[in-house]
This record gives C-alpha cells, sequence and structure tokens, in this order.
C-alpha cells in the first residue's frame, strides 16, 4: 500500500502512453486501453522507502523501441478500480513519484485533485 498526494506533472507520461507501441503493449498485456495521461503521486518518507518492494513484486515489461526507455508496469488500485503502475526506466527519475495509468482520468473517476491524498494498492 503505497499513500501519497496528487500533483500535476509536465505532461511526460502522457507523451509516454500516447505512442502507439507503448499504448499497443499495455492494452495486450493489461487488457485495458490506458487514458492518455498518467495520475502522478507524490509518496510519503515511508511510501518512499517502501518503493524499492516493488523490485520485488510481478513487473509487466513495456519493450521498447530504438532510442526509447523502457517502462515497467504493476498492476494495482486505487478505491477497487484497476489500474497500473507505470514505471519508466529513465536516469534520475524521482524516488518518490508514482505515476498510475487507468482506463479512465483517475482524477474525475475519483474527483480527486492536486493536494488531494490516495492510496495505491499493490499486492506484495
Amino acid at each position: 500500500m503505497f499513500k501519497g498526494t496528487v500533483f500535476s506533472g509536465k505532461g511526460e507520461g502522457r507523451k509516454f502512453i500516447e505512442l502507439p507501441w507503448v499504448k499497443g503493449q499495455i492494452e495486450e498485456k493489461l487488457s485495458f486501453t490506458p487514458y492518455s495521461g498518467t495520475l502522478n503521486i507524490r509518496l510519503s518518507k515511508e511510501g518512499e522507502k517502501q518503493k524499492k518492494l516493488l523490485e520485488n513484486v510481478n513487473q509487466i515489461e513495456i519493450c521498447p523501441e530504438k532510442d526509447f526507455c523502457k517502462g515497467m508496469l504493476i498492476k494495482s488500485s486505487i478505491d477497487d478500480l484497476e489500474c497500473a503502475i507505470i514505471i519508466p526506466e529513465v536516469p534520475h527519475y524521482p524516488s518518490d513519484v508514482l505515476e498510475v495509468i487507468a482506463p479512465w482520468y483517475l482524477r474525475e473517476r475519483l474527483k480527486i485533485a492536486d493536494g488531494h491524498e490516495v492510496t495505491v494498492i499493490v499486492d506484495l
């Protein structure tokens, strides 16, 4: 379980999700079409420490095309809604950030905005 605060990102997650080869692999591997964007969550200090545990759970690889980074997907849920944590394997990626994808616009579906606290459940 990861608790954190919703915040607005720079739109990089949206650009990645919208790449046809990324969206196709997510559809194939998670059986849902992702909303074009990610829900950005800033983890608490404890959540940041726990994030290291994600290295030991079942991860699903997004195989990159040339000149792109690899990404990892981890099935999860927020308020019983199916979603997935997406971890881009890029240098200097912040250790206190989780990006979450889902078939819906999670902010609207969960009625949340910047500053709201959310809990992401992962079966560790």
